[in-house]
């Protein structure tokens, strides 16, 4: 099998996009050679621990709200093209994501780690959950076949902090200051939400170079 590291932050939309093209591309090549592992990127490190109100937060970023509404126009374009849903209407917090990338990283001890980034996109994309909530993540855990009350204890105290943070300072050491960044066999860097066409190419160059 051939590593495919995934850097991504759960409430980057472009990460939501960049994972349903791939799904599309695996379902095509379901013989395909990827083992795959995702790993913590904040888009916001900075942001409060309680998270803050989106609206506030986008025109912030955006200069206002016709600035937000030019920003995200391309991603409601490509999620369309791509089948996706994203309620933005029902997403009322950006949330500060340290704990849901230890979620994911307990999900990986666990083998349940691409579904459990599955369940983070669903539940802030199309449920407009605050996946900054402990208690939102204990039922997205549950619902994956994790431990919430496990999960719960966890997330009250400061297990995997620290290595989630130099994880992310570990990537954008190495150059990566975008997300979702892909890298094929520890070798090879494919940014963004590349379409499905381009991971059926890699696969198929790959599963020929295997079979030499």
């Amino acid at each position: 099998m051939i590593k495919l590291d995934i850097i991504s932050d759960p409430i980057c939309p472009w990460c939501y996009i960049g994972k349903a093209h791939l799904d599309r591309a695996l379902e095509q090549r379901p013989d395909h050679p990827f083992t795959i592992e995702w790993h913590p990127f904040q888009l916001n490190p900075a942001m409060p621990k309680a998270g803050m109100d989106r609206r506030e937060y986008l025109e912030t970023k955006f200069g206002g709200k016709e600035g937000a509404v030019r920003a995200y126009a391309p991603v409601v374009e490509t999620a369309e093209r791509a089948g996706l849903k994203i309620d933005f209407e029902a997403m009322k917090r950006t949330p500060n994501t340290l704990d849901a990338h230890r979620l994911i990283h307990w999900a990986g001890i666990e083998g349940r780690q691409t579904p459990v980034v599955s369940a983070l996109f669903k539940a802030y994309f199309k449920e407009g959950r605050d996946i900054g909530s402990h208690e939102v993540l204990a039922d997205v855990a549950d619902s994956m076949g994790m431990d919430a009350a496990l999960v719960l204890k966890l997330l009250g105290t400061d297990s995997d902090v620290e290595d989630i943070k130099a994880r992310d300072a570990h990537s954008r050491e190495m150059g990566v200051n975008s997300v979702p960044t892909f890298i094929v066999a520890s070798q090879h860097a494919v940014p963004g939400a590349q379409p499905p066409e381009l991971w059926l190419k890699v696969m198929d160059e790959l599963i020929e170079a295997q079979g030499k």
